[in-house]
């Protein structure tokens, strides 16, 4: 008797700026056979520039990875390069086109995991807002993970391994619960939040 092998998650990753966290757990998910897509959820694309209050801006869903690539090695090589902006956004580009705004998104997921509870809130008001469709359930979840590159491959683990405890659920609904209390018993400090929206 064959052992019946569970559907694969639709799953989706969100940080600010769909720059970091969000795509380095892409990358890692993807590379694993997941089926992943990755968000931002803020008002712009928003990477450090040559001062604080200088902040490199580009908009979501139109302005590529590449593009952004090499307009701040245009501007300044040797700090983009030192800050590491440069090799995160040659792999940004490997991975996908561009930055995508959450709330513009199309598509269904099973589960949708924000990487800090500001994002968290602005994708739970996005989906408590919009007008119910299918009234299919997509269960949001937070883990907090501090935007920098070292964190973020940390959290991109963290992200992975539940991502594989929740697909080797029998029934996700109903399972879902033991599954965040491990995660929260394991990661105390992760703010682990956990809610159901639907579509």
């Amino acid at each position: 008797m064959s052992v019946q092998q569970n559907p694969r998650l639709r799953l989706a990753v969100c940080c600010s700026s769909n720059m970091n966290r969000s795509m380095e757990a892409h990358g890692f998910l993807k590379k694993r056979g997941f089926i992943v897509d990755s968000f931002g959820s803020g008002t712009q694309v928003k990477l450090p520039g040559p001062s604080v209050d200088k902040p490199n801006c580009y908009e979501f869903d139109k302005v590529p990875y590449d593009f952004i690539y090499k307009d701040l090695r245009n501007k300044d090589a040797a700090l983009y390069t030192q800050n590491g902006l440069l090799n995160m956004l040659d792999r940004n580009r490997r991975i996908k086109e561009k930055p995508q705004k959450f709330q513009r998104a199309k598509e269904y997921f099973d589960v949708i995991i924000c990487l800090e509870e500001r994002v968290y809130d602005q994708v739970l008001d996005d989906m408590q807002t919009r007008e119910q469709i299918t009234g299919e359930s997509v269960h949001l979840i937070n883990i907090d993970i501090q935007d920098n590159h070292e964190e973020a491959t940390i959290g991109a683990l963290i992200v992975c391994n539940m991502c594989a405890k929740l697909e080797q659920t029998n029934d996700l609904d109903n399972e879902i619960d033991d599954v965040m209390a491990e995660f929260e018993e394991q990661h105390p400090k992760r703010n682990i939040l956990h809610t159901i929206c639907f579509y």
